[in-house]
């Protein structure tokens, strides 16, 4: 049984479309990411398979349970991470704890030993009486996904919840999420990073509320139709520029310090000559495979 089947899920705000018919299915002990940048409707998605945005065509079914007429057991049975930092700041992490616990009706023995069980991996027992307020960032965010896991749950929704995290806690919190896969948790994860795709078992890419791809990650980058060239001056703003004119703006993106360049056919080696004759700051141009972010780019035009 699938733990979250999403059939042409459509939701609007008055006249604003922010979801159109999106489908989508996420099986057992899965991590399933939903990838896109502001604005391409994750949180809307994220909210409405909590039951906690209504949507006004299609259908959720979440653990066997429909989303519109079964709000209380789906919640009952759910973690959910929002976007913002929710949890008390004037609490203590093992108070948060505590009060989450409750909140889902945890008995006090099972609450001690999940507790035991949420510190080992987050690493959070010598901070246990620390207020939440002084956690730093990363920290934070292992204490609100200990609290959304604190009842247990088949499924955890996390939206965004490395946003605004430091790299090294970024990693920390993936490794967290493989290991509660790893015990057979069900995860749904929201992020605008295109690096942490590779992270998901299976992803779906949102641009402006629609549906531009599904699959594996190594499937979305298979699709890919034509040739990828990377490119490099000393200044790149004037080879932008020059390259304007040569292959179109829509073909280009800067890359940190690289220009990537999409053509439908190959570039011959008496095009990049003529290029370097044109244009002597080019220092290099070499084809590469494209990554998630490249391909993201080119769906979305």
């Amino acid at each position: 049984m699938n733990v979250l089947k999403i059939k042409e899920l459509s939701v609007r705000y008055g006249s604003v479309e922010a979801l159109s018919e999106v489908d989508l299915e996420v099986q057992p002990a899965m991590v399933y990411g939903i990838i896109g940048p502001d604005g391409a409707g994750k949180t809307t998605l994220m909210r409405s398979i909590c039951t906690l945005l209504p949507y006004q065509e299609g259908s959720i079914e979440v653990l066997g349970y429909d989303a519109a007429s079964q709000a209380k057991e789906i919640r009952a049975r759910i973690g959910y991470m929002p976007q913002r930092f929710s949890l008390y700041q004037d609490l203590s992490v093992q108070q948060n704890l505590r009060f989450f616990a409750r909140l889902f009706k945890v008995n006090h023995a099972e609450m001690l030993k999940r507790r035991e069980q949420l510190y080992k991996f987050s690493r959070l027992e010598p901070f246990a009486k620390r207020l939440t307020g002084n956690l730093s960032g990363g920290m934070k965010q292992k204490l609100a996904l200990s609290c959304a896991l604190i009842h247990t749950p088949e499924l955890i929704i996390l939206d965004e919840p490395t946003f605004g995290v430091d790299p090294v806690s970024r990693v920390e919190f993936w490794q967290i999420l493989h290991q509660l896969k790893a015990d057979g948790i069900s995860i749904v994860v929201s992020t605008p990073y295109m690096d942490e795709a590779s992270q998901c078992d299976k992803i779906v890419l949102l641009h402006k509320g629609r549906v531009i791809g599904q699959g594996s990650p190594a499937e979305i980058i298979s699709g890919w139709k034509g040739k990828l060239y990377s490119l490099t001056s000393r200044d790149l703003q004037k080879l932008y520029a020059f390259l304007q004119t040569k292959a179109g703006k829509d073909n280009l993106q800067l890359f940190g310090s690289e220009i990537h360049l999409f053509s439908e056919q190959e570039l011959s080696s008496d095009k990049i000559a003529d290029w370097q004759s044109e244009f002597p700051e080019l220092e290099s141009c070499v084809e590469i495979k494209p990554g998630m972010e490249d391909v993201f780019l080119r769906m979305m035009q």
